[in-house]
């Protein structure tokens, strides 16, 4: 399929003048079109196109077509639909009146190009680009940014129903595939217990019987791998993605104890990252945040917040469920950066703040991240009665640290990474300068003959961390940081107006791509309340929360 890019984009002269009969007032469509133009055009997608073949739709149209379907959180038929019989899309699509439009399947389509040719994010970067052009963004303004899960589109199962599930859609594979030799190596049981779908049967409540129903799925699913990986079986039924599937669930759910199959312990599975959470999505994966419980995703959201500005979606990052919010900062910033889109000033809540993230943001960005830093885990700078780090004085210099009765360190090593990776500092004191001192109790709670010992980040993340706590506790800090209220209602925009709580698609690559269809949609809707002078939300209140402001 090649691509042969047309003459004109333009909107025919006959749609146009329909259009605004129809729609005297506008709707979102038209007056999108007006005002930023023809979003898409067809050269921009050429990459993704071979040189020969059959001529292929144009893809500016199918873009835009992407985004308005996400912005009226359409089904592919339903939006192939209105290319059709809609007059508003078809004149901000640019089509003639009589175009027949095209098939829904041609969207998959499209966004399966989108992803082999490495463009997910090429939709929103064009919306960007133009709402530039027309002076609604601003470069090196401000911003801010939060993360919310996102379910996968494969339903939720338990442990036990995933193991059953497992095995089930293993052998489904196989009756499709070698029907002959699955006939030859499955009994009666094995057909009985799962022709059906695990929660069709009644599974027991009680652990001790759910737990011999998961010792049962353990050894049938261990016969039918040892029959796969025989000598005497044909290689390529290793290969079968199901069979794949069933090995690895088996790996981490499962161990071997004098010669039986058994369930492993919980302390004994794999980290969230690794373990597989359900056969039908093998890159979802499991997390909590504190009372919440997820199989799927997470996705991050970056949005201006400039009060002469409508507030538009600069960036979106979707990560498994188990990536911490911490390691998501450095990313969105070195995506920023690359499309020039970085603000001056980053609002953040605590998830994304850290030493290295504030330091490295000022270093390599000079973007100044805003948001509270997590107070220290030790005991001394808690309760206000000890000797907390502030109190020792650094010579960076010398690679001394002076204590508060004037002792100096004794030892100084700088190759001491925590266990995550960070680079740190670790210091000791004499046990001869802290033994005799009437301030032991004050620094150091250890009853062995050891001087205090301290751990801390190198100068620069460690200074950044230190002007960041002294600065969260100003009035003037916490003015300025009101800027990322507002980001929650963002994230409700998105989840209750356009459904991305629930991906549509499997994969991390399509789940991403939703998400940036999504984000393209809700700046086309902002753009077109900024447009139409609509004001922006306030915060609701109850009319008891009013009284009580009121009085």
């Amino acid at each position: 399929m090649s691509l042969r890019t047309r003459a004109s984009q333009g909107v025919p002269e006959e749609t146009a003048r329909v259009a605004r009969a129809a729609f005297p007032k506008g709707s979102m469509p038209i007056r999108i079109r007006e005002a930023l133009g023809p979003l898409f055009t067809d050269e921009s997608f050429v990459a993704l196109f071979p040189r020969r073949g059959r001529p292929a739709l144009s893809p500016a149209v199918l873009a835009l077509a992407c985004v308005f379907q996400f912005a009226e959180g359409l089904s592919d038929r339903e939006a192939a639909q209105a290319v059709r019989a809609r007059i508003d899309w078809k004149f901000g699509l640019g089509l003639e009146l009589t175009d027949p439009g095209f098939d829904h399947s041609v969207l998959s389509e499209f966004r399966d190009r989108l992803i082999a040719g490495g463009a997910e994010t090429q939709i929103l970067d064009t919306v960007l680009e133009a709402a530039a052009k027309a002076g609604l963004l601003r470069a090196r303004g401000r911003q801010r940014t939060d993360s919310t899960h996102i379910l996968s589109a494969a339903r939720d199962l338990k442990r036990l129903e995933m193991v059953g599930e497992t095995l089930r859609a293993a052998l489904n594979a196989l009756a499709a595939a070698a029907p002959d030799w699955l006939a030859q190596h499955a009994d009666e049981e094995l057909f009985e217990r799962y022709r059906r779908r695990i929660e069709d049967y009644w599974l027991p409540k009680a652990t001790k019987d759910r737990i011999t129903v998961g010792h049962q799925t353990g050894q049938d699913g261990m016969r039918l791998l040892e029959a796969v990986f025989a000598a005497d079986a044909e290689p390529w039924l290793r290969l079968i993605p199901a069979v794949e599937v069933l090995r690895r669930v088996w790996v981490q759910e499962f161990q071997v104890e004098e010669g039986e199959v058994r369930w492993r312990a919980p302390g004994n599975l794999p980290p969230g990252a690794k373990r597989l959470a359900t056969p039908y999505d093998v890159e979802a994966r499991s997390a909590s945040k504190r009372e919440t419980e997820w199989q799927g995703w997470k996705v991050h959201l970056t949005e201006t917040c400039d009060p002469d500005r409508p507030n538009l979606i600069t960036h979106v990052l979707t990560t498994d469920a188990t990536v911490p919010d911490v390691h998501a900062t450095a990313k969105v910033h070195q995506d920023l950066a690359a499309k020039e889109c970085l603000p001056g000033e980053h609002f953040v809540d605590s998830g994304y703040t850290g030493a290295q993230n504030l330091f490295a943001a000022k270093r390599d960005h000079e973007v100044d991240l805003v948001g509270p830093v997590q107070k220290t885990a030790a005991w001394q700078g808690k309760d206000g009665g000890g000797f907390a780090q502030e109190d020792f004085a650094i010579d960076w210099d010398n690679k001394q640290v002076a204590c508060p009765v004037g002792k100096t360190s004794r030892s100084w090593n700088e190759s001491s990474p925590t266990p995550t990776g960070v680079p740190t500092v670790r210091v000791w004191f004499s046990i001869t300068d802290c033994e005799p001192c009437p301030s032991r109790s004050q620094c150091t709670r250890g009853t062995g003959r050891i001087g205090r010992r301290m751990t801390f980040h190198h100068r620069g993340e460690f200074e950044a961390l230190r002007k960041a706590r002294a600065d969260q506790q100003t009035d003037e800090w916490r003015q300025r940081y009101h800027a990322r209220a507002g980001v929650e209602g963002t994230i409700a925009q998105a989840v209750h107006g356009r459904d991305m709580r629930r991906a549509r698609y499997h994969g991390l690559a399509k789940t991403h791509l939703q998400h940036q269809l999504t984000a393209a949609a809700i700046n086309l809707a902002r753009v077109d309340a900024w447009l139409t002078e609509i004001p922006r939300a306030k915060t609701r209140a109850s009319h008891l929360r009013r009284l009580e402001l009121a009085a």
